[in-house]
């Protein structure tokens, strides 16, 4: 059976890669039985879905670079100023 610390990390694992079958299988089971998992990779997965919609492709697949602008609040914000 696996621990939570595991499965959270197939769960993580399973949106880079696919899953072997044992470890797929491992983390149905697991999953199946704890809410707090199951809660996980119902946000993981929400998660992607809304990156997937929100990022910075238009629906063409035309890639929208930051301005130069955002690019100095960003800057300013991370070093702290």
């Amino acid at each position: 059976m696996l621990t939570c610390k595991s499965a959270s990390y197939l769960v993580s694992e399973s949106q880079d890669r696919s899953l072997q079958f044992f470890e797929s299988w491992g983390l149905r089971m697991h999953v199946w039985m704890c809410i707090n998992c199951r809660r996980f990779e119902n946000q993981i997965g929400q998660m992607r879905h809304l990156l997937r919609q929100s990022g910075p492709h238009d629906q063409t697949g035309t890639a929208h670079p930051l301005s130069t602008e955002a690019h100095k609040r960003i800057s300013k914000v991370i070093s702290g100023q």
